[in-house]
């Protein structure tokens, strides 16, 4: 693309509206030419959309995965000799929900899981992971290094996936300027900084949870997790597993073998459970105060039943525990016993350049809780 990159690259999007599908290498091109600015707006917003409307395969998915991550990724190591575990969702699912993933997340490392997350603002959600995560007191502005090092203390740490900081050259500015979902929610949600080679990924649709598993493994996942939730007696989904319905998984093992399972409330005694509860309020400050409830173990019913599945899975994942049934158990003596709001407190002190008002805004939100 470097005679007439406009023409060359409309070319290109006229594959995409007749439903071509491109190469890894071809996918890589697109994308190093969208995150250079090297043609319009209209037509890189003109691309995005009909890569979604066709369908994304997993040699585009990891092409445009490869140019977000080489070109526009504030690359950090983290020191430690446990790998790094992922936990997040793509968005755009039929079913939204209160931020479960970071729940889960904060459960797992208060048991000795190292959680390197990597995620946005609300794009099709109402509560995103960082809006959730800058409630409770995280310094979600912070440079790549401090989340690194929160990792390394606190044992979870957040990359604000809309942050400069983090991605310096062109994503936040793509993301801000687009209301649908994309081959974004997928590829860059998977240039996390810290390259874990461990992950928990929910997806929109069940008939992504295949080749998003193949691209986990094509971009160097050496073992994952990614599933789909759903709702009994509906057509509604969810990125996350449900306690609500079946969820459908696949595992991607330490061999590179990737197979399928499911997972249903009756599996956990979690019958009967409400769908109206794992459902956000729209307000953030409600919400916040709501997980802050629900870290302190005050909370009962689908929300707690759905952090602990979830964090259940993590630890699956992570070889933390032998079954998710095990994890499950895991996860509840975490909330019983007040070690994932320990696990909070340490996250906001740890991934803060100003600690103490962190900690005022959590403490502000415990009492408000009570």
């Amino acid at each position: 693309m470097e005679n007439n990159p406009d023409k060359e690259f409309g070319a290109v999007i006229g594959r995409l509206i007749r439903k071509e599908n491109l190469t890894r290498e071809e996918s890589r091109a697109a994308f190093v030419l969208i995150l250079n600015d090297g043609t319009t707006p209209m037509q890189q917003g003109a691309f995005l959309a009909a890569l979604a409307a066709k369908g994304e395969t997993e040699d585009e998915v990891a092409g445009s995965w490869e140019a977000i991550y080489s070109l526009d990724t504030t690359k950090v190591s983290v020191a430690g000799d446990i790998p790094l575990v992922e936990n997040s969702g793509t968005g755009m699912d039929t079913f939204k929900t209160f931020n479960i993933s970071t729940a889960a997340s904060i459960i797992a490392s208060s048991l000795g899981v190292p959680m390197a997350r990597h995620g946005a603002r609300a794009i099709t959600s109402q509560c995103g992971t960082v809006d959730m995560a800058e409630a409770l007191g995280v310094d979600v502005e912070c440079p790549a290094e401090l989340v690194a090092q929160s990792i390394e203390t606190s044992g979870v740490g957040l990359f604000n996936g809309m942050s400069p900081e983090i991605h310096p050259r062109a994503l936040g500015r793509i993301l801000s300027q687009i209301n649908f979902g994309s081959t974004l929610n997928i590829a860059a949600s998977l240039a996390n900084p810290a390259l874990p080679r461990v992950g928990v990924r929910g997806v929109f649709a069940r008939d992504m949870i295949l080749p998003v598993a193949r691209v986990m493994k094509a971009i160097g996942y050496c073992r994952a997790v990614v599933l789909h939730g759903g709702l009994d007696n509906s057509d509604l989904g969810m990125d996350e597993a449900s306690v609500c319905g079946t969820t459908w998984c696949a595992e991607l093992s330490p061999q590179g073998e990737i197979s399928e399972f499911s997972l249903s409330p009756g599996d956990f005694d979690m019958n009967g459970l409400d769908r109206r509860e794992l459902a956000p309020t729209g307000d953030l400050g409600e919400e916040s105060r709501r997980f802050v409830s629900l870290l302190k173990g005050r909370v009962n019913g689908a929300r707690r039943a759905a952090a602990v599945l979830n964090a259940g899975l993590i630890l699956y994942a992570a070889d933390r525990a032998d079954s998710v049934e095990q994890g499950l158990e895991l996860a509840t003596q975490s909330l019983d016993e007040g070690a994932a709001f320990h696990a909070l407190e340490g996250w906001v002190c740890a991934q803060n350049r100003n600690p103490e008002k962190g900690l005022d805004r959590l403490n502000k939100l415990v009492r408000e809780a009570a």
